[in-house]
């Protein structure tokens, strides 16, 4: 595999090599360190690495260069390199070009000389930003393939599956890849189960289910021992809140994911509003980094297993997994998040997963570049879905059930539909029927205000229409209300009667059963929104501690 390369552009002699000494000292062993002397040099350099497909990690531009200023090389190297991290260095009387590149270039950081000393001021910053693009970014390849065709749900599951764990792979198609097809038949003969995986350590698996590719894959499936302090039921950004908080103050923590960690929020295309991210940041990198961050504490976390039932043995609550194992512990925080609601209108079981996705536009949108694909939902996931979807499909056209948008999305997301040209909003629309053999050709909807019907045609479509809540684990044991979201805190004391046998209230994300904590969007009245789901997170385990001193 090729080694990603730094490329370094100073026209000053001394900053340039002292600039050099700094990045070979501290990523010599990751990435080649390249230098240019100028605007024009760098673009040169920039090209020929293009033309021998080298992959370009990161550009530090010095902004004050004489002909090509480092804002106005990145405009031009971004071409080049669109995926590469920018970064440029600046004097104090540079910051306003620096800020105003953010928009122009789509700068990553800026740098203020001088950067001394650089473990404190320039690689932790590299580091994150080198960190963004190896996660995102696929090298000449050597790992996981996947080889399937489009139109197969079982080949979307595994795809999706890995991308939403942040697993590289290498998608083949069959059906447009002769190369791949040769592969798969001489692997598996005349099996035409798909998809197919192929690991680098030679193995093939046909037709595999989300626990051997997660367990092929290196992802824990198994806890290390049967008792601890906390079970999180749930990784999204709830139960990464929690289980980080609890993490870093010592209690022995497992965290159970049945999909993936950061739950539905991890498949969102861009998140804009969460504090700290200025230029946005998409699910999967919020997710990864809050992964990174529980296991960096020594919470264990299980992928790929689902909590089948929970029960309560006097000051114990126990959990059963979907392969009959056992885990105990003192407390319980349960953070399932929601479940994708499913349409249901003719014909559109028969072809889910082959031109009808429930989310997923970040794991599929490449796939349907130059098309006319449809996004069904009003909300905020329905509006990043479509503004991604934007930059591949030819148009985007939205089918909202609302007179408007406004009322469930958020301003920022509804000014940029309105000034993206291949985006079409059709109001008071809702899905009446799909059509298509073996693959999505077309979509009927009707206006639900008069009826009348019209039809539109597709390649795909993607559905983001609500989520119901994720409690049937609990049925029985806690409380629930009619549509099955978790009842906490006040919620479980009618007329201020305290629940059968408690000797004190339940604190604010305590249910009806004693040590049993709900958090994010299962709990009832909760605000969805991805800061409050990590705020509730973290706020449970401070009464974990509390009950923790009564048992």
């Amino acid at each position: 595999m090729a080694i990603p390369v730094i490329l370094i552009v100073d026209d000053e002699p001394q900053v340039l090599n002292a600039v050099e000494r700094d990045l070979r000292s501290h990523f010599r062993a990751d990435y080649r360190i390249v230098k240019a002397a100028s605007g024009a040099d760098a673009l040169d350099a920039a090209r020929e690495l293009k033309r021998r497909n080298t992959p370009l990690a990161l550009f530090l531009v010095d902004q004050r260069m004489p002909v090509m200023s480092g804002t106005e090389f990145l405009a031009n190297a971004r071409e080049l390199h669109p995926e590469a991290k920018r970064v440029l260095l600046t004097a104090y009387a540079d910051t306003s070009a620096a800020i105003s590149a953010i928009n122009e270039v789509g700068l990553d950081h800026y740098l203020m000389k001088p950067w001394d000393p650089p473990e404190d001021n320039l690689y932790p910053i590299l580091d994150d930003l080198l960190s963004d693009w190896s996660a995102n970014v696929l090298v000449p390849y050597d790992g996981i393939r996947i080889a399937g065709t489009l139109w197969s749900r079982r080949s979307h599951d595994a795809k999706d599956f890995l991308a939403r764990n942040r697993i590289p792979y290498q998608w083949l198609d069959i059906e447009t890849d002769a190369e791949a097809r040769k592969l798969v038949e001489e692997a598996v003969g005349d099996d035409r189960r798909l998809p197919v995986a192929f690991f680098p350590d030679g193995t093939v698996l046909i037709e595999p289910d989300t626990r051997a590719l997660a367990e092929k894959a290196g992802l824990k499936t198994q806890a290390t021992q049967p008792f601890y302090d906390v079970i999180i039921v749930g990784a999204g950004p709830a139960g990464l809140g929690a289980g980080v908080y609890a993490a870093t103050e010592g209690l022995r923590t497992v965290m159970v994911e049945r999909e993936a960690t950061g739950g539905q929020a991890g498949t969102s295309s861009r998140i804009e509003n969460y504090l700290g991210f200025p230029n946005g940041i998409s699910g999967a990198d919020l997710a990864r980094r809050a992964t990174a961050q529980a296991e960096r504490f020594g919470a264990e976390i299980l992928t790929a297993q689902e909590v089948m039932s929970v029960r309560a043995e006097g000051p114990y609550r126990l959990v059963t997994l979907g392969d009959g194992t056992e885990l105990s512990a003192h407390a319980l925080i349960i953070a399932t998040g929601v479940s994708v609601r499913q349409l249901d209108v003719p014909g559109v079981s028969e072809i889910t997963g082959a031109g009808v996705y429930y989310g997923a536009a970040t794991t599929e949108a490449v796939n349907y570049k130059g098309r006319d694909v449809l996004v069904v939902g009003g909300a905020n996931s329905a509006g990043q879905g479509a503004m991604f979807l934007s930059r591949y499909a030819k148009r985007v056209v939205m089918l909202v059930r609302g007179s408007t948008i406004e009322q469930g999305m958020s301003q920022y997301l509804v000014e940029q539909i309105a000034a993206t040209e291949n985006i079409e909003v059709v109001l008071d629309a809702e899905v009446a029927e799909v059509h298509g053999a073996g693959r999505l050709e077309s979509v009927t909807y009707r206006n639900v205000e008069g009826g009348a019907t019209s039809s539109i045609e597709a390649s795909a479509m993607f559905v983001f229409i609500g989520a119901a809540p994720y409690t049937e684990l609990v049925a029985g044991l806690v409380e629930r209300n009619e549509a099955g979201f978790i009842l906490t805190g006040r919620d479980v004391m009618p007329g201020g009667k305290r629940p059968k046998g408690w000797a004190r209230d339940p604190y604010s994300l305590e249910t009806s059963v004693q040590g049993i904590f709900a958090v994010g969007d299962v709990r009832q009245g909760v605000m969805r929104r991805v800061a409050s789901a990590v705020g509730e997170g973290s706020t449970a385990i401070s009464f974990v501690h509390q009950y923790l001193q009564t048992v």
